[in-house]
């Protein structure tokens, strides 16, 4: 007989697995059952008989031999009540973490040790899904306060706080791995749940502890060493070199606790600003790093990781400012970061979500940063972006559910990070300003934090932005912040470049959608119609010269890197033998639209045969000769099948077409043809 499985809270029962059916056979007395799907299996929520639930007790290994059922005496006699009650210290052999009961998905209380904004969107995450969180933290009115299932005021570094917030949770987790590890390990021996592990807090706690696990495990990371003093220190410059970096051990975060010291003469000021050598120091080799990745990794109780998209972060002042998601990086280095994340994640013990931050290099190398035992503002984005957000995914590992699928929803994210820019009412006032302007625009949602005070650099709030395309969250991130007086401690008022509107400029930071190449540069007459289209309809692109015969190699490079660097259309232009088109066709999976170039003996004929004659399995969409015009707009075509605002552009350029013949039409009628062609 299959085995099932079992747990019951109060007056209700979960069952999962097909011997419930036997089960139910066995018993004369009807059984009301309401079903749900849980996973892969079917659970089975309600109320049983007396007969039913003795039945239950006397065939518990039905269920599973780890698993104990009893009739409680007080209301066994109480007619159309069960009394089920998990056996002490049976809950987490039965898979309780997995129960369903009339509080909703589950009926285990998630304690979080702090109620800041990472605890306030846990609370929001969990009330769709009936799951109640407690939140432990010392402000009366801290963000998770007025939306937790319970707020407990104590500190989550004392002790006796800690002790007595666990007693109400079923689960105890972290929004904020600053806390008490030394009483979450003593809770940990008695027997409470706490996920991630103590083991793994400590070691994140402890920056220099994280380098030395993740060396230990073979993940790529700068290099580092323990400072103790300053013959260390000066030690540290001789090995790294300068600059460096050097930072504490503990306690910081946000930028805080970092200092780059720029020459030898500069460690002395470093040291004494970051608290000096007794509050445990050490020293990094520089990164130079071309990106700040990262990547939220989610571990379930399993030891399975399933990690959401790559993301590139901008910071200002040390503080995360923008999130990009996904990074503007090549497949090969999302795959090389995500794996470099994963690989951390598994080394560690316990389930939650982690947040992995990287380094991107010149030459490819991605590096990590540091770890975040929780949910993190680089993951922000997931809740409007992707089909789970870092938030219900954190409460659904910790609480033993299938983790949700993490990948976009939606082609392109931008999360804003909204600082104060001044203290008390002129920060608010800065801050509502731009919430104003934000619930205005397409795909725009704020989130407001309701901390009770403002000061300068300070996380109020953020704003995500949902798009068909990069640009275009882009976009509507420099719509609200230009020209309202609002810089979030920037030093413009504009979008920051890098974040700017998407162009045919090629020195711009950019992503071109279009690429647009041809044999010679006397080619660029005719090829220029097609920059010309790309450029009305608001196309980024890219234009340059690749020769098949004589720059084989350099086509073969541009043809197989291509998509790599987010390019969706290849326009290949060439006269006379003509192969460039069908080369790149034969080395690109992107479409290739192919332009003859009309030459001087035959007038493009060869051209146009040399490109429409490809073999079969190598496509390439070919125009009339010369007709680069029609390139480019076969080219935005293409785009609109996934980006909706191409086709609304084209539908208009195609109105405008019989708005241009209509008015032929009519002066034709009007004037007469003799007089229509003078």
């Amino acid at each position: 007989m299959d085995q099932g499985l079992a747990c019951a809270s109060g007056s209700k029962l979960v069952f999962t697995g097909s011997s419930f059916e036997s089960l139910t056979r066995s018993n004369s007395s009807p059984v009301a059952f309401r079903s749900s799907l849980l996973g892969n299996s079917f659970s089975f929520v309600g109320q049983l008989s007396r007969r039913s639930a003795e039945s239950l007790r006397n065939r518990s290994s039905i269920i599973t031999p780890r698993c104990s059922v009893s009739v409680s005496p007080a209301e066994r006699d109480s007619e159309g009540s069960n009394g089920l009650r998990m056996a002490s210290g049976q809950e987490e052999a039965c898979g309780a973490h997995l129960c369903t009961s009339a509080e909703g998905l589950c009926d285990t209380v998630v304690g979080v040790l702090g109620g800041g904004q990472l605890g306030r969107m846990l609370c929001q995450a969990a009330s769709p899904m009936g799951i109640r969180v407690a939140v432990l933290d010392p402000m009366e009115n801290c963000p998770a306060s007025s939306i937790a299932y319970r707020h407990a005021v104590g500190s989550f570094r004392d002790t006796n706080a800690v002790r007595e917030f666990a007693k109400g949770c079923g689960v105890l987790t972290v929004e904020i791995e600053h806390v008490d590890v030394d009483t979450l390990d003593a809770l940990a021996k008695e027997g409470v749940d706490v996920e991630p592990k103590p083991s793994t807090i400590r070691i994140i706690q402890d920056k220099y502890l994280q380098k030395v696990h993740f060396s230990k495990q073979g993940v790529a990371l700068p290099e580092f060493m323990k400072i103790d003093n300053e013959e260390g220190a000066e030690e540290a410059g001789r090995i790294f070199g300068y600059p460096l970096m050097l930072k504490s051990r503990r306690l910081a975060y946000d930028g805080r606790g970092n200092a780059v010291v720029r020459s030898r003469d500069e460690l002395a000021n470093a040291v004494s600003l970051l608290g000096g050598y007794e509050r445990g120091l050490y020293a990094e080799k520089w990164a130079p790093f071309v990106k700040e990745l990262a990547v939220m990794v989610a571990r379930g109780r399993d030891g399975s990781v399933s990690s959401f998209p790559v993301v590139e972060t901008t910071h200002k002042d040390n503080i995360c400012h923008t999130v990009e998601a996904p990074a503007r990086v090549s497949p090969d280095v999302a795959k090389i970061a995500m794996s470099t994340a994963e690989k951390a994640i598994k080394s560690l013990d316990g389930a939650g979500v982690f947040g992995v931050e990287l380094f991107l290099l010149a030459d490819g190398q991605v590096l990590l940063n540091e770890v975040a035992p929780r949910p993190h503002n680089s993951g922000h984005y997931t809740i409007e972006a992707c089909f789970v957000s870092q938030y219900e995914q954190h409460l659904r590992a910790v609480l033993g559910l299938p983790l949700g699928d993490p990948s976009m929803k939606v082609p392109a994210a931008l999360m804003y990070n909204l600082l104060g820019e001044d203290d008390g009412e002129a920060g608010f006032a800065l801050a509502h300003q731009l919430l104003h302007k934000a619930v205005s625009v397409p795909g725009a949602s704020v989130h407001w934090y309701e901390k009770p005070e403002i000061r300068k650099q300070r996380k109020m709030g953020h704003i995500t932005f949902v798009g068909p395309t990069a640009s275009v969250v882009r976009a509507r991130l420099n719509s609200i912040i230009s020209n309202t007086g609002s810089n979030n401690n920037g030093s413009a008022t504009t979008a920051p470049k890098s974040l700017a509107a998407r162009s045919s400029d090629s020195n711009a930071d950019v992503t071109a959608a279009v690429g647009i190449i041809m044999g010679s540069d006397s080619d660029l007459p005719v090829m220029k119609a097609a920059a010309e289209i790309l450029e009305e309809f608001g196309v980024p692109y890219e234009l340059t010269v690749v020769s098949a015969h004589r720059t084989p190699e350099r086509m073969v490079s541009y043809a197989q890197q291509a998509y790599k660097r987010g390019v969706k259309v290849i326009i290949a232009g060439a006269g006379g033998a003509a192969h460039l088109p069908g080369m790149v066709a034969a080395l690109s999976p992107l479409p290739v639209i192919g332009v003859p170039v009309k030459g001087s003996s035959t007038d493009g004929m060869d051209s146009l045969l040399s490109i429409v004659q490809m073999p079969r399995g190598i496509p390439v969409a070919t125009v009339a000769i010369n007709n680069a015009t029609n390139a480019g707009l076969l080219a935005v075509r293409m785009l609109g099948v996934a980006d909706s605002q191409y086709i609304e552009k084209m539908l208009k350029y195609q109105d405008s077409l019989k708005d241009m013949v209509l008015e032929k039409v009519e002066k034709l009628e009007r004037v007469g043809w003799q007089e229509y062609l003078r």
